[in-house]
């Protein structure tokens, strides 16, 4: 039935990440070697050159607005506590400029003449986040503090005149706050001034200064691309979609030119259009992009042309640059699929069923080639996303693919608590209806049963992360459903889970969750470790030694108390943080993860 083994599958490889310079070239991140590294190509499916060369993965590269240098950022074993560097991409020369490996820091923008970058850290406090700049070729403590935080803030560009810095407040998933940050006074002026919780994100200056293009889902249930006059502080509506969220924008302010994204059941569909005056949009040719998930739009020094990031369920994830006007479209990359015929690939099927209070929930599922000759015989993995502020999107899967080709179904439910269909359906999990998206779980597992390829015997969960957790939680509240479980980097216990996570993400989680103050007792109450003793399935716990998301003792305790009474593999990589992410890691651990399933399922 299949014809590669999963090695094979997990060395497909993604492109992704592009950032244009002044010259044309791209900058994108490729994992050829094993983990993300930089690389530049000058021409189209030319032969890119490799411009970094560690063991870590590289988060992120973007090009200087001025001059050919890049600045990439990269932690250590996955901890999270990121660091930023600066390649002369002349003499391949890389400068260490942050020079705090104990603080965490977040990337906010080249000034436009390239002299200075921004940033926030936590040097200060690890608990909250202070705004900095720096010169291009400062480092260490040479940076400039221009405020002092009191939560998590991170900068969002910088003004056309580099004279301001957009600044967001992130009070939870759901709610934040925006700024400008004037950086000769370092006065802070609060922009965003609302009730409740309210989105407002992927923030642009407009081209003269005077406002941001950003979306937003104030007094909406779903996200919509609008104007906030800086003068004013008013927002004017551009576009909306009620079913459908504009989940970001990107704009050139030095040309107006601007592309937002609309997300339409988890696909994108671009739009470009130019300025035509302060809210009046000129639309342009549509991209020629397939029918996929799209995002990191990056502009060429005058806004005719754009590098995007696509990938598709059947098609692994490559650089694109896009004419502005015409749409015509030129795929940049030449990421491998490990000589995996494109066509092997299975497509996804878009479904939605319906929950316990009626409630329709949509997911993907995947089947195997040959479903329909094994009627009620194939297995089916049950691929949890994480988040839980998150959406399963019909990107490239690489390990999904594998089991697809073994003969497996794979089903991807966007339960209650995803992120893309509205306000509404977002915030239905939270706090004390938690357990209603278990319960979406198990309606998902009953109409998998009424499916005519579906062995109802052979079902099971895998997931990460929070995804973890909801394995965690289908297999202790519902354990008569699942021939095993797969927790991958998940939340065990939300006691421990919140006392001992990063404390700069505590107050967004409890935000969540709820807290440990008001909520503890039910906080306990869901825990799927207090609920240990009902988990019938074999379980497998998955970890990385330096999660500062997730800490080590979420899957030390649940793999000790469940193996009391239930066959337990645990297997943790001392190298990794929140996710596995080192090629001869994956291997390994998926290799085990297969094994398990096909012993067990």
């Amino acid at each position: 039935m299949h014809e590669y083994d999963l090695e094979r599958y997990l060395n497909v490889r993604s492109a992704y990440g592009a950032s244009l310079s002044p010259t044309g070239r791209l900058a994108f991140l490729m994992d050829t070697t094993g983990t993300a590294q930089v690389w530049t190509l000058d021409d189209p499916r030319g032969w890119p050159q490799q411009r970094t060369f560690y063991e870590e993965p590289v988060s992120f590269a973007t090009w200087s607005p001025e001059r050919p240098e890049l600045v990439f950022g990269m932690d250590e074993g996955g901890n999270e506590r990121l660091q930023f560097h600066r390649l002369d991409a002349e003499k391949n020369v890389v400068t260490d400029l942050t020079r705090h490996p104990e603080a965490k820091h977040q990337w906010g923008g080249w000034s436009h003449d390239g002299d200075r970058f921004a940033f926030t850290s936590n040097r200060r406090d690890e608990a909250v986040f202070d705004v900095y700049t720096q010169g291009r070729d400062e480092t260490g403590t040479d940076a400039t503090r221009h405020h002092e935080g009191e939560g998590w803030l991170s900068v969002g560009g910088w003004s056309p005149s580099d004279d301001r810095l957009l600044v967001y407040e992130s009070h939870s998933n759901f709610d934040q706050d925006l700024y400008t940050l004037d950086l000769e006074t370092d006065e802070l002026r609060h922009l965003t001034p609302h009730e409740g919780d309210v989105r407002y994100g992927s923030a642009n200056f407009g081209p003269d200064g005077e406002a941001l293009y950003l979306v937003t889902d104030d007094d909406h249930d779903t996200l919509y691309l609008a104007r906030l006059d800086l003068e004013t502080l008013d927002i004017e509506r551009l576009v909306v979609d009620e079913d459908w969220n504009v989940d970001g924008v990107a704009l050139d302010d030095e040309t107006g030119r601007l592309v937002y994204s609309r997300n339409v059941d988890g696909y994108t569909e671009l739009t470009v259009a130019d300025l035509a005056g302060p809210t009046d949009l000129e639309e342009l040719a549509t991209p020629d992009l397939p029918e996929a998930v799209a995002g990191g739009v990056s502009f060429s020094e005058d806004a005719d042309r754009f590098a995007v990031t696509v990938t598709g369920t059947t098609t692994n994830t490559n650089v694109h640059v896009v004419d502005a006007e015409a749409g015509d479209t030129e795929r940049w990359t030449d990421a491998s699929t490990a000589g995996i015929p494109l066509e092997s690939f299975r497509d996804r099927d878009l479904v939605r069923f319906e929950s316990f209070d009626g409630l329709e929930v949509p997911g993907y599922l995947t089947l195997p080639a040959d479903a329909d000759e094994r009627a009620g015989e194939v297995p089916v993995v049950v691929d949890i996303h994480g988040g839980p502020e998150s959406q399963r999107r019909p990107s490239f899967y690489a390990l999904g693919q594998y089991f697809v080709s073994r003969g497996y179904a794979v089903f991807e439910p966007n339960v209650r608590g995803s992120t893309g269909y509205g306000k509404a359906y977002t915030r239905a999990d939270d706090v004390r209806n938690r357990m209603d998206s278990v319960k979406d779980l198990r309606a998902g597992v009953e109409w998998l049963h009424d499916h005519p390829a579906v062995d109802e015997d052979r079902i099971a969960a895998l997931g990460g992360s929070y995804g973890g957790f909801m394995v965690l939680a289908a297999l202790t509240e519902y354990p008569d459903l699942w021939a095993a479980g797969v927790d991958v980097v998940g939340i065990a216990n939300f006691v421990t889970f919140l006392e001992n996570t990063g404390p700069w993400r505590r107050e967004l989680r409890e935000a969540e969750y709820g807290s440990l103050a008001e909520d503890r007792e039910f906080l306990e109450s869901i825990s799927p470790i207090n609920n240990v003793d009902a988990i019938r399935a074999p379980l497998f716990v998955l970890h990385g030694a330096n999660d500062p998301r997730v800490p080590l003792g979420e899957a030390e305790q649940i793999a000790e108390q469940a193996s009391e009474h239930v066959p337990v593999e645990k297997l943790v990589f001392e190298d990794e943080g929140h996710g596995i992410s080192k090629l001869e890691n994956r291997i390994e651990a998926y290799t085990r993860v297969v094994e398990f399933l096909d012993e067990h399922v």
